[in-house]
C-alpha cells in the first residue's frame, strides 16, 4: 500500500475506535435520543455535498422502503441503545462487547441463507468468540448492568442484520448518498425528541464530544472508508474492525481512567481470534466480511464511484 493509503487505514482504525469514548463523555449531560439527533443531523449535512457530487439522491427513491429499514436498523435503533447503555457501562467494556458483531454476523448469514453450513473453522471461531464474550462479562460481572447489557445485545443484532438489508436491496446504489440519506432520515425521526429535550448546561467537553462524533466519526469516517475501499478493496479494508476495539480500550484507560480489567485481558483476545476465524471461509480471499455489510462491523457491499465507474465495495458499520 502507498503511504497515503496507510495513512487513511491508520486514521480509520482510530476514528472508528473512539466513538465509545465520545459517547461516554456526551451522555453524561445529553439525553441519548438528543445525542443521536445531533450526530445524524450534523453528520448527514456534512455528507450532503459529497452525496450530491456522486449523483444526488434521485437513484435512491425507488428503494426508499429498504433504505428506511436500513437506516433504522443500522443507525436509529443501535445508536440510541448504545448511547443509553454507555450511561451504565464503561466505554472499554462496550467497545469489546460490540466486537462480537462478526460472530452474530455468522449466525445471521446462516439463518438467512438456505442450505449454508458452518465449516469447522467457523464453528471453532464461533465457539472461541462466545467463550470470550462469556469471560469478558463473567469476570467483569460487578461492572455490568443487566439492562445495559441487553441494550448492547440489541446493538450487536442490529449491526449484523442491517448489512443484510444493504447487500440484498441497496448494494447497487452509490454508497455515500445512501449513508447521507440514512443519516438525515434518522435525524428527522429524532427531531421531535430533540426539540422536547434540548441539551442544557453542557460543558465544553460535551459539545466537543458531540461535534467530533458527528463530523469525524460519522461524516469524515464514511468519506475516508470509501477512499480506503477504492485503494485496497473491501476485504482488506475491513481489517480495521479488528483494531477498533483495542483503540476503544486504550482510549477508555487513558482518557477516562477506566480499569484494564481481567475480563478485558482474557476476553478480548478470545473475541478477536473467534471473530477472525468465524468470519472466514476456506478461500482466504472470501469471507463473510466481504459479503453483506454496510455501516457495521461485518461487511456489506455498497457501490463506490472509482475511476469513472461504480464498483461493489463493503462498508463496516462499527459506525458506532
Amino acid at each position: 500500500m502507498s503511504r497515503r493509503t496507510w495513512t487513511v487505514f491508520a486514521a480509520m482504525c482510530v476514528i472508528w475506535g473512539i466513538p465509545y469514548l465520545l459517547i461516554r463523555v456526551a451522555v453524561r449531560d445529553v439525553p441519548p435520543g438528543t445525542l443521536v439527533f445531533v450526530r445524524t443531523a450534523v453528520g448527514g449535512l456534512a455528507l450532503a455535498p459529497f452525496a450530491l457530487a456522486r449523483g444526488g439522491f434521485r437513484p435512491l427513491v425507488v428503494r426508499w422502503r429498504p433504505l428506511l429499514a436500513f437506516a433504522f436498523i443500522e443507525m436509529a435503533i443501535p445508536w440510541l441503545a448504545l448511547s443509553d447503555a454507555e450511561r451504565h457501562l464503561s466505554s472499554s467494556l462496550t467497545g469489546l462487547l460490540i466486537a462480537a458483531v462478526p460472530l452474530m454476523g455468522v449466525l445471521v448469514a446462516w439463518l438467512t441463507r438456505s442450505g449454508e453450513r458452518f465449516e469447522p473453522l467457523q464453528l471453532a471461531g464461533l465457539t472461541v468468540g462466545l467463550v470470550g464474550v462469556a469471560m469478558l462479562v463473567g469476570l467483569d460481572f460487578g461492572q455490568v448492568s443487566g439492562p445495559a447489557l441487553l441494550e448492547v445485545l440489541v446493538v450487536v443484532v442490529c449491526y449484523a442484520v442491517g448489512p443484510v438489508i444493504m447487500a440484498r436491496y441497496l448494494a447497487q446504489l452509490p454508497g455515500i448518498p445512501v449513508a447521507c440519506a440514512s443519516l438525515l432520515a434518522v435525524a428527522l425521526a429524532y427531531l421531535p425528541y430533540a426539540l422536547m429535550r434540548p441539551p442544557t448546561h453542557v460543558p465544553a467537553q460535551g459539545w466537543w464530544a458531540m461535534a467530533a462524533l458527528a463530523v469525524v466519526c460519522t461524516a469524515l469516517a464514511f468519506v475516508l472508508f470509501f477512499m480506503l475501499i477504492a485503494s485496497i478493496g473491501p476485504a482488506r479494508a475491513t481489517v480495521i474492525t479488528y483494531v477498533n476495539p483495542a483503540v476503544a480500550v486504550l482510549c477508555g484507560v487513558l482518557f477516562l481512567s477506566e480499569q484494564l480489567t481481567l475480563g478485558i485481558l482474557v476476553g478480548f483476545p478470545l473475541i478477536l481470534v473467534g471473530s477472525v476465524l468465524g468470519a472466514r471461509k476456506r478461500n482466504p480471499d472470501q469471507s463473510i466480511l466481504t459479503e453483506p455489510l454496510a455501516v457495521s462491523n461485518t461487511a456489506a457491499t455498497t457501490p463506490v464511484p472509482s475511476s469513472g465507474e461504480r464498483q461493489s465495495t463493503s462498508m463496516p458499520s462499527n459506525g458506532c
